[in-house]
């Protein structure tokens, strides 16, 4: 059904008005314009079109629209701030946690819930909440990594 939703997109109002069963990605992506959440499979298994909705990770290729009204929605492309960027970000960078770069987001918006929930997590702790998110490049120790030092920076 044709219908306007509104919600906060990286911080700021959002209304859109569309079919509220389309999906939250194609909205971002086609709609919006933010082209950070990424098509993968489909199907909610590979985690290159997580964002967040709260602080909680989510695959954005299986939430209708209706299903963020008033909610606080955040892309990679609103996770920096005033041109930072965020410490995970940042933390990606030194260690070269990306090779093509197609799952980065995905990769850093589900470190960012993982350190909402868990400030100081383990590494088995990383390696079992980011199994989900699949990197065909081979780049998951480097993620690991950085994930571990943006932990360790936020305490400082």
């Amino acid at each position: 059904m044709q219908r306007t939703i509104t919600f906060t997109l990286n911080g700021k109002p959002a209304r859109v008005t569309a079919d509220d069963q389309r999906t939250l990605l194609w909205v971002l992506r086609h709609d919006l314009g933010l082209s950070g959440a990424k098509f993968g499979c489909g199907e909610a298994h590979c985690g290159a079109c997580t964002v967040l909705i709260g602080n909680d990770a989510v695959r954005s290729c299986t939430v209708a629209l209706k299903d963020v009204a008033g909610k606080k929605v955040t892309t990679i492309e609103g996770l920096s701030e005033g041109g930072t960027l965020h410490p995970i970000q940042q933390a990606f960078l030194k260690h070269h946690a990306f090779q093509c770069g197609f799952c980065t987001p995905g990769m850093i918006l589900s470190a960012y819930a993982l350190l909402q929930q868990k400030a100081r997590p383990t590494r088995e702790d990383i390696l079992r909440h980011m199994d989900d998110n699949f990197c065909r490049c081979g780049s998951h120790t480097r993620i690991v990594d950085a994930i571990q030092e943006a932990a360790a920076t936020r305490g400082a």
